[in-house]
């Protein structure tokens, strides 16, 4: 769930508020460099600062009515999937990391995903990990499947799509919350906010796969990269054992770039290879009371704001 008051971009002709915004975000990079030259690191409260920092310049570009630095050509979305031949109503896969400010989207081709394109996130709320309670603004964290029911194109914040949250991993641990999205503007208290104009490239390729044959469509959701550098600058943070059961599924994901079936046993994920590109696999780990589908077309009932 998102901050109020909701955030509208103002019109590009507004070309004062451009050249104030651009000052302004000049201004922060250049704070920002100071406090990486003169800061003990990028760990720990010198990553946190990062964080701020990254948060203030996209805020300050998008009211000014400026694209994020690395947005793809979204007026030229027909010809970028022609260039990599695909087409509206392939499958789809979205990948979020929250460290780097990154949301990409794959596609399904011959079978298998290709990444298609990779958006910046305006804003996430909170820290690196997942969110345990309603209220800790965090934005979560783990695997979620969507589905045509948490698609909502009249959303307060444009478009939006429900992530899932609670999900079978969430639950088993008891974590709370609700109504945690990925929308448009760039404001946000656990969601993930994309700009207006970004949300809306989304939303047509979501859209349309899931009007085609793929039911639901996989989220995952990592504090950073997967990478052995970026665990080894994170140690020591008490999430890591959480981040290694991530890896997993990412690992498994990148060995054959076909969505990992996901299932919860005991409170821990488990993953096994996906066989298809066209849906979200689920199945039960068979440990007893405690194994579950992770996901399930119940899932989606799960509506978005």
């Amino acid at each position: 769930m998102a901050e109020t008051p909701p955030y509208n971009s103002p019109a590009p002709s507004r070309r004062r508020g451009v050249m104030v915004g651009a000052a302004i975000a000049v201004l922060l990079s250049c704070a920002a460099l100071a406090a990486l030259i003169f800061g003990s690191g990028l760990w720990g409260d010198s990553e946190r600062r990062a964080i701020d920092w990254q948060r203030s310049v996209n805020f300050e570009r998008a009211y000014a009515g400026l694209a994020l630095p690395g947005t793809p050509d979204l007026a030229g979305l027909d010809s970028r999937l022609a260039a990599n031949g695909l087409k509206l109503g392939a499958p789809v896969l979205i990948r979020i990391y929250k460290r780097e400010f990154e949301l990409e989207l794959w596609m399904a081709r011959d079978g298998r995903f290709m990444k298609f394109a990779s958006y910046p996130i305006c804003r996430w709320s909170g820290w690196l990990g997942p969110k345990l309670k309603a209220g800790d603004r965090q934005a979560p964290e783990g695997f979620y499947a969507v589905g045509a029911s948490q698609m909502n194109p009249n959303s307060r914040w444009h478009r939006s799509f429900n992530l899932g949250f609670p999900n079978a991993y969430d639950s088993y641990h008891g974590r709370t919350g609700a109504a945690l999205m990925v929308h448009g503007g760039c404001s946000s208290a656990g969601c993930y906010a994309m700009t207006n104009a970004v949300i809306d490239e989304i939303w047509r390729l979501t859209t349309a796969a899931l009007a085609g044959k793929q039911k639901a469509f996989q989220v995952q959701v990592y504090p950073f990269r997967m990478s052995e550098e970026n665990f080894a600058a994170h140690q020591s943070d008490p999430q890591v054992p959480f981040w290694r059961q991530l890896k997993e599924g990412s690992d498994l994901f990148e060995a054959s770039w076909i969505p990992p079936a996901v299932g919860v046993c005991q409170g821990r994920y488990r993953f096994k290879a996906g066989v298809s590109s066209d849906a979200v696999a689920a199945f039960n780990p068979g440990c007893g009371p405690g194994g579950s589908a992770l996901m399930k077309p119940e899932d989606g009932a799960k509506k978005a704001l």
